[in-house]
């Protein structure tokens, strides 16, 4: 005991003390290469360090995303905002000053004339809020008043690859991580027996394509990549064992798997390791949670009612609407769909009325779904293409099957549930509905309300890449607090 207590309290020379406590740092730093979070004791985001935060940075409002995304860019001329001066002016060319030199695509470069065309669609103004809906969207017409209408979106690309990339990565550049991505880096899962970031395409439709990329990791670790889900007998690709194999086998091999990683990660220290481990885990436990969140056949008639005749088939629009919300119920946070076919550059008369058939019934649906379950109160719902449309026609006017040209100054998406202001409509554009003309809203401006949502700070959501710290709204963007509650 005395000779403890002599140990303890024996005088340390200078050197003793620089070389016991330099064997020490040594250690910490070793540590710290082999595994940051378990040097700290599981603390991370230490040192502006790449480990995800997995906190808000104030409370949030929004818990989860459901992101309607309707690629080809939905005519708002047609849809939602209504311009009766173009019915007066149908036939007469558009003023140039109103055009302002614009840049024009491929498609209408060439003409030499660009008659204004008004909606062959009749418009009426809806619920207390008195929003202007056009007759292809009878559903939506009835929620309006759940509903905040952006009619002043604008985006700097002009052509369809570009405009999704932006305004799903922030950037026209492929290799940015996916705002599912950046959300899923920044608050981490609630079930670990799911993606935090799942993808679903209507199937059978022909549009512009649309690439992985969108939903892709970009420049993030690999875990925080969406993860497409697919109807049909396998929802997810070569997550079934081989034949042969069984659960038991699968388990033993991911046991040795993992020995195997960890002494990979060890030796070279590749966080990307650690990433793999994880994603042969998750989809190891997908195998049983997958398949059970897939099942449908518990849902009551009047569900399918709501969504309509299509939600009993797998692929469709409506069926992903009614997955999407067994989805969020199980604490999936960013769920995006994708329906393409909405890039009228001729036969708008008959394409669009086939495009709001398929996704407007089912997209009021699962808006009054989630209300009626109360989730709507903590999910954000988002419906709206990449860019607009035309004010004149592509082509000849004296056509039929007339079309109109992507437009990137000015179109209309919309928003409702957790924290956005119901029955409104926020922007607007001029009498041509050709320019904005109150509260234009950037794409990186409606990337920073989405993610302020969620509670995360978009100018300190940050990943160092290359560098330098990148972030969804690269260089600049602001909350529109006007439409938040």
């Amino acid at each position: 005991m005395n000779c403890n207590h002599h140990h303890h309290n024996e005088k340390f020379s200078r050197r003793d003390f620089l070389t016991k406590t330099s064997l020490g740092l040594g250690a910490l730093t070793l540590g710290s290469l082999i595994s940051p979070a378990r040097a700290f004791n599981g603390i991370s985001n230490i040192n502006n360090t790449n480990l995800p935060p997995q906190l808000p940075h104030f409370p949030a409002k929004a818990k989860r995303i459901i992101y309607l995304f309707q690629s080809g860019a939905p005519s708002q001329i047609d849809l939602f905002d209504h311009k009766p001066l173009l019915t007066k002016m149908h036939g007469k060319e558009l003023p140039p000053s109103v055009r302002g030199g614009q840049r024009l695509t491929g498609m209408s470069a060439g003409q030499s004339s660009f008659p204004l065309v008004s909606s062959i669609f009749d418009f009426k103004q809806y619920g207390q809020s008195g929003a202007w809906v056009s007759e292809l969207m009878p559903y939506t017409s009835k929620i309006v008043d759940e509903l905040c209408f952006i009619k002043s979106m604008y985006t700097e690309e002009i052509n369809h690859d570009p405009a999704v990339t932006f305004i799903q990565t922030g950037s026209n550049l492929p290799g940015r991580p996916s705002m599912g991505s950046w959300v899923s880096y920044g608050l981490g899962s609630d079930n670990k027996n799911l993606p935090e970031f799942v993808v679903l395409v209507t199937k059978d439709k022909q549009g512009q394509p649309l690439y992985a990329r969108s939903w892709g990791n970009g420049f993030l670790p690999s875990k925080y990549q969406g993860v497409q889900f697919r109807s049909g007998k396998d929802a997810v690709l070569y997550l079934e064992n081989p034949p042969g194999v069984t659960g038991d086998l699968r388990r033993e091999q991911l046991e040795y798997l993992k020995k195997l990683e960890d002494d990979n990660y060890r030796d070279i220290g590749d966080p990307e390791i650690l990433s793999r481990m994880s994603q042969y885990e998750m989809a190891y436990r997908m195998q049983t949670s997958v398949p059970e969140v897939m099942d449908v056949s518990d849902e009551p008639d009047y569900i399918f009612d709501m969504y309509g005749e299509d939600s009993k088939n797998p692929g469709t629009f409506a069926a992903n609407c009614l997955l999407a919300r067994k989805l969020i119920e199980k604490d999936v946070k960013f769920v995006q769909l994708y329906h393409q076919g909405w890039d009228q550059h001729g036969n708008l008369n008959k394409e669009l009325k086939i495009q709001c058939k398929d996704t407007d019934q089912p997209s009021a649906a699962l808006i009054m779904d989630l209300k009626q379950r109360g989730l709507l109160e903590d999910t954000l719902v988002i419906w709206g293409g990449e860019f607009g449309r035309t004010n004149y026609t592509q082509g000849i006017i004296t056509d039929p099957a007339y079309g109109r040209d992507h437009h990137p100054r000015c179109f209309t998406i919309f928003m409702a549930g957790a924290g956005i202001k119901k029955g409104i409509t926020y922007g607007a554009t001029d009498e041509f509905g050709y320019n904005l003309t109150e509260n234009p809203v950037h794409i990186h401006d409606f990337q920073a309300t989405i993610l302020h949502l969620l509670g995360l700070n978009h100018e300190k959501l940050t990943f160092k890449h290359q560098g330098r710290r990148y972030r969804l709204t690269d260089v600049h963007g602001k909350i529109v607090n006007d439409i938040l509650v």
